[in-house]
């Protein structure tokens, strides 16, 4: 007989438990010890307005079979799939959109799974419970809706198969065709874009800009620091909120200590800029960016370029730089649909909103097609 529960704190499941589902989860995002310092260091709460309700099923001997990262939101900040037209909709009808129940990882477009099931049980059927948990959760909170933002292909077909309205976005990532070199990536360009990509590495080099890579276990206190700053800068330059904090930053450092992947920029001695990166076994995600100064072609260099040679050198399959960017096309980074999947609780409401995304999803798949046709690469040298 299995046993679900709802926590509010993802310290009520052992780390080793939780990241053995899934085969042993290699995506650093839906690991514990990521998810467990968001709430640790207050980046997630009732401040930001992400409340955990992690869902779990154990089956009759204890052992945790099924996870589900979930959280009630009162607002849609940090989510990075965009529903605040649907919750004006409901305002004008004088219905609340929020709270809501979102299942995603926090601050992060990152695509993968959302229903965690441990492999040496039945799949379907475990995906099966976290879904009829949820399904339960919305109810007893009296929310509106169920989301999970990006989740994997085969979870999205999952997903839909038990109701839920598919969304379509889109995101650029860049893919690893065996190059042995930054150089040998950008034989495959045509002859302007591999000028016009040289001459921005150019104009780095030149300012007498170094770059440095650190792992997390490499990564000083004041390095953090620095990073961290940066970091703050863009939120206050966009007048938003800079809400993972000097300790979170420290603290998977420390406890992803060769997952988490730090690009620094130093200018006349000086760090002026940083991008962080995690990594799994097989992929570089690219996440925050920040400068103190402005230099040409720096945020192509720190965010992109040097991702693509950490990439080459780790043999590393992917490089997923981050939502949104139709600029990343014709650097190298291919348009690929991301999911997310919806169900409105309000029968009229998901009606209208099924309509609306059916449209959404044809304007969504012409524009990939288009965006494709931009593409820096020779005819014949890879493949849209």
């Amino acid at each position: 007989m299995s046993r679900i529960e709802i926590h509010t704190s993802l310290d009520d499941i052992p780390a080793a438990e939780w990241n053995a589902l899934e085969g042993g989860i290699d995506n650093p995002f839906l690991r514990h010890e990521f998810l467990t310092n968001l709430e640790r260091h207050g980046c997630v709460g009732e401040l930001w307005g992400w409340r955990p309700r992690h869902i779990t099923v154990r089956d009759g001997t204890g052992t945790l079979i099924g996870a589900v990262p979930l959280y009630l939101k009162d607002n849609s900040y940090g989510e990075l799939v965009f529903d605040w037209s649907w919750a004006e909709a409901y305002q004008r009808h004088g219905l609340r959109y929020y709270p809501k129940l979102v299942s995603a990882i926090p601050y992060s477009p990152i695509p993968g799974a959302r229903l965690l099931v441990h492999p040496d049980t039945g799949r379907d059927a475990v995906e099966a419970q976290l879904i009829g948990a949820a399904r339960e959760l919305l109810r007893e909170e009296g929310a509106s809706s169920l989301h999970w933002l990006f989740p994997d292909d085969a979870q999205m077909d999952a997903l839909e198969r038990h109701g839920f309205m598919r969304r379509t976005g889109c995101q650029y990532h860049w893919f690893n065709r065996g190059y042995e070199s930054f150089e040998h990536f950008l034989d495959g360009f045509t002859r302007d874009r591999r000028k016009k990509v040289k001459q921005e590495r150019r104009r780095v080099r030149d300012a007498g800009i170094e770059m440095e890579i650190l792992h997390g276990d490499e990564i000083s206190a004041e390095q953090w620091a620095t990073f961290h700053r940066f970091y703050a800068s863009t939120y206050d330059k966009r007048g938003g909120h800079a809400t993972l904090t000097l300790d979170f930053f420290r603290a998977i450092g420390r406890d992803l200590p060769r997952q988490v992947v730090l690009v620094l920029a130093r200018h006349q001695g000086q760090y002026v800029a940083g991008a962080l990166n995690l990594r799994s076994g097989d992929t570089l995600y690219g996440r925050h960016w920040g400068c103190l100064e402005e230099f040409n072609s720096l945020h192509f260099e720190a965010c992109y370029y040097v991702g693509i040679e950490y990439c080459i050198a780790h043999g590393l399959q992917r490089f997923e730089p981050g939502a949104q960017g139709e600029h990343k096309v014709w650097r190298g980074f291919k348009p690929v649909p991301t999911w997310s999947a919806h169900h409105l609780a309000h029968p009229a409401f998901a009606d209208a909103v099924g309509r609306y995304l059916q449209q959404e999803r044809e304007a969504m798949e012409q524009q990939m097609a288009e965006l494709r046709g931009h593409l820096p690469f020779k005819t014949g040298t890879d493949t849209p």
